[in-house]
This record gives structure tokens, sequence and C-alpha cells, in this order.
């Protein structure tokens, strides 16, 4: 079960990774359109350029329209894509300052809380998720500029909150299994120390 679930958070951590890269590479391409637009339509090049600085703009240089609401849609996405892989991981941040000094069961019980909570919380934001997609769909709400339907990023927001979900209470119950039997069934080490 652990490598199917393994396997789970790798692909949505994959899909989040390129996601991502092309959100940034999107970012960067308009703002350097931008930039590129304010330079051509700058005094310096409008008096002594004109020809080259209207012929460049009429190639339609400038910022990407819509970025914003792209950068928007995908970055849900992002953020649930790399949950599942942190969870199963334990590579969330943690800060042990007070915990180091507890003994080693009250630092199980205090991590099988923990995960049982955050489960809990993750079941509870997919299913808002999903009843904000809902009511997108019924309304027919469309972005601003783009006019692409706004539940579309809601549904691959969804997608990505289930795996997390899903991972979250497989992650809480073999943290229960492992408080009941003493094993250590999960990694423990990846989290980040500070």
């Amino acid at each position: 079960m652990y490598q199917f679930m393994d396997r789970v958070a790798r692909l949505f951590a994959i899909l989040g990774g390129i996601i991502l890269s092309i959100l940034i590479v999107q970012t960067c391409l308009s703002i350097l359109g931008r930039s590129i637009s304010s330079i051509l339509h700058s005094d310096f090049m409008q008096t002594n350029l004109p020809g080259l600085a209207s012929s460049l703009l009429s190639t339609g240089v400038g910022s990407i329209n819509g970025a914003f609401e792209l950068v928007e849609a995908g970055m849900a996405f992002v953020i649930f894509a790399f949950l599942p892989l942190c969870q199963l991981k334990g590579a969330h941040a943690s800060v042990d300052i007070f915990t180091s000094q507890l003994p080693a069961r009250a630092n199980v019980l205090l991590r099988t809380v923990i995960e049982v909570i955050f489960a809990l919380v993750i079941v509870l934001i997919a299913y808002e998720l999903s009843q904000g997609m809902l009511s997108k769909l019924r309304t027919g709400q469309t972005t601003f500029i783009l006019e692409f339907p706004v539940w579309w990023p809601y549904a691959l927001s969804l997608i990505a909150a289930v795996a997390s979900a899903i991972v979250a209470v497989y992650v809480a119950c073999m943290r229960v299994i492992e408080m009941a039997t003493g094993q250590t069934l999960l990694p423990l080490d990846l989290e980040a120390e500070h």
C-alpha cells in the first residue's frame, strides 16, 4: 500500500512541478513582454526610432493577456499537488524546540494526534472545495479577462485535494497503528529542522 501511495504522491508532485514551471515561465515572459512594450512606448523610442518601435509593437509584444488569472488558477492545484508527498514523507516543516525534550512515547502520541487532525482538515477542505466547484459550475461563472469557466481550476484543484485527503487519511491510519504497535511504518526523519 505504501508503494502505491508513494507513486500517487510522486505523480502529483511531478504534475505540480510541471505546472509550477509553466507558470514561472509564463510570468517571466509576461514581465519581459511588458518591459519591452514599455521601452517601445517610451519617449526615446517614439522620438528617435518611431518606425522600429511601431513595427515591433505591431507584433503584439506586451504582457500576456490574463496572466494573473492563469497563475491564480494554477497555484491552487500546485499547492494541493505537493501536499501528498509532503504528508507521506513527513516532510512538513516542524519546530521541535519543545517536543525534543518530551519522551519518545509522547512524541509518537503528538505526531499521531497531529496526523489525525491534519487528515480531518484536508478531508474538510476537499469537501468544501467540491461544494465550491459545484457552485461555480451551477452559476456558470467565468474569469474576467480570459472568460474561462471558474469551475475548471476548482476541478483540477479538487483532484489534487482528494489525492491529498486520501494520502492524509492513510498516513493518519498508519500513525495510529504505529502508536498501537510500537512499530515504525512510515518515515519520520524528513521534517525540516529549525
